[in-house]
C-alpha cells in the first residue's frame, strides 16, 4: 500500500505537517529527533567500548553458554498468579 508514494505525495504530506503544525514546530521536533539519535549512537558506543573493556579485563568471556533444555525447563519457574493458574 505504501510502496507507491512517490516524490509528489511525499512532498503533498510534507506540506500538509507544515501547514496543520507550522516550521517551528516541525524544526523543534527535528531537533529533538536528531538530538535523540545522537544520544542512541553514543549509548550503542559507549556499550560496545564497556563490553570490549569488561572482555580485555577478562571480567567477561566471548563465549556465549549453551545450556541443556533440560537445564532451561529446572531454571525455569512459573510466574501466573494463583487464581489464574487454574483456569482455562
Amino acid at each position: 500500500m505504501l510502496n507507491n508514494i512517490g516524490l509528489p505525495g511525499l512532498l503533498l504530506i510534507a506540506v500538509v505537517v507544515l501547514v496543520l503544525f507550522g516550521r517551528g514546530k516541525v524544526s523543534s521536533l527535528m531537533g529533538e529527533v536528531g538530538k535523540g539519535i545522537t544520544a542512541f549512537k553514543r549509548g550503542v558506543n559507549d556499550g560496545a567500548a564497556e563490553y570490549d573493556r569488561e572482555v580485555a579485563e577478562g571480567t567477561r568471556t566471548t563465549e556465549t553458554k549453551v545450556i541443556s533444555a533440560s537445564d532451561a525447563e529446572a531454571r525455569a519457574r512459573d510466574v501466573t498468579p494463583a487464581a489464574e493458574r487454574d483456569r482455562v
